[in-house]
């Protein structure tokens, strides 16, 4: 299982690296399209959908993600000239923030079901927006978006062992066991910590730092919630993985979860700061 593991992560490094760095935004738009189809067939799993739904869902996510970013490269960051302040825009990233910022602590709590349509209503919410991140947040950059990705993979790290070494007291049991409260408090550590060296080396001047640490400890707070939030849906639908699609890990879900709470979230305030600025 370890051996498995190491060599899909190697081998997703050497497909994300050059993606990332050496792709135009339109093709870069496009695989994360794909990316997204893939992502909303392991949905339909959660939903105990037929196989052929399931293709039909990711087929039709896919679609959509393609079509939004040939019919609107501008707005989506598909193309070099940028503008992206579209009201759908604001809509998607407004509707991932309020359930993942509002809804999700409660959810989680009461840990609710979703039935087939609010299973597709909540899934365009949870995938629609972070496709829309992924493309968008490329704009500042290629190293900027990994520092971004990096926060949620630090965040797992740290809870990792720091759960591993001091975890005792269980974060959510009836959710996710092997979760533990001292390794989301290791995520905070190791997420500030990380923030602070980006900050140091970046030259970052601002936000205030005391305000920059809050919104590290937001960020690994979502992460948190998004990565809770799969794990509730697996446990109802009485799974373990989303899909075996990527060996020793699981599905693309499995390895997006975080990010489908964070990017969004992150990608709003950025919008934010940009037309405030």
């Amino acid at each position: 299982m370890l051996k498995a593991r190491v060599i899909t992560a190697l081998v997703l490094v050497a497909l994300l690296l050059p993606a990332i760095f050496m792709t135009s935004p339109m093709v870069w738009a496009l695989l994360v399209a794909l990316v997204m189809g893939i992502a909303a067939w392991e949905w339909g799993a959660l939903l105990a959908f037929s196989a052929r739904a399931r293709v039909v869902l990711g087929v039709l996510a896919a679609l959509l993600c393609a079509g939004l970013a040939i019919l609107n490269p501008a707005v989506v960051g598909s193309e070099a000239a940028f503008q992206p302040g579209a009201t759908w825009v604001w809509v998607f990233y407004g509707a991932a923030a309020v359930l993942w910022c509002g809804v999700m602590p409660v959810w989680l709590k009461r840990q609710w079901s979703l039935s087939a349509w609010s299973g597709l209503l909540v899934g365009a919410v949870v995938l629609l927006p972070t496709w829309l991140a992924m493309v968008q947040l490329r704009m500042l950059g290629p190293w900027a978006m990994l520092a971004v990705f990096a926060v949620v993979w630090v965040a797992d790290i740290a809870a990792y062992f720091a759960g591993r070494a001091f975890g005792k007291h269980k974060l959510a049991p009836t959710i996710s066991p092997g979760k533990t409260r001292e390794g989301a408090y290791g995520a905070c550590l190791g997420v500030v910590a990380y923030g602070l060296l980006v900050r140091h080396f970046a030259g970052i001047d601002g936000p205030p730092l005391p305000l920059w640490v809050a919104g590290l400890l937001v960020v690994t707070a979502i992460s948190i919630i998004g990565d809770l939030f799969e794990s509730l849906l697996k446990r109802k639908a009485g799974i373990k993985d989303s899909s075996a699609i990527l060996p020793g890990h699981g599905g693309v879900l499995d390895r997006i979860d975080s990010l489908t709470s964070t990017l969004p979230c992150v990608a709003l305030v950025w919008l934010l700061l940009s037309h405030s600025a």
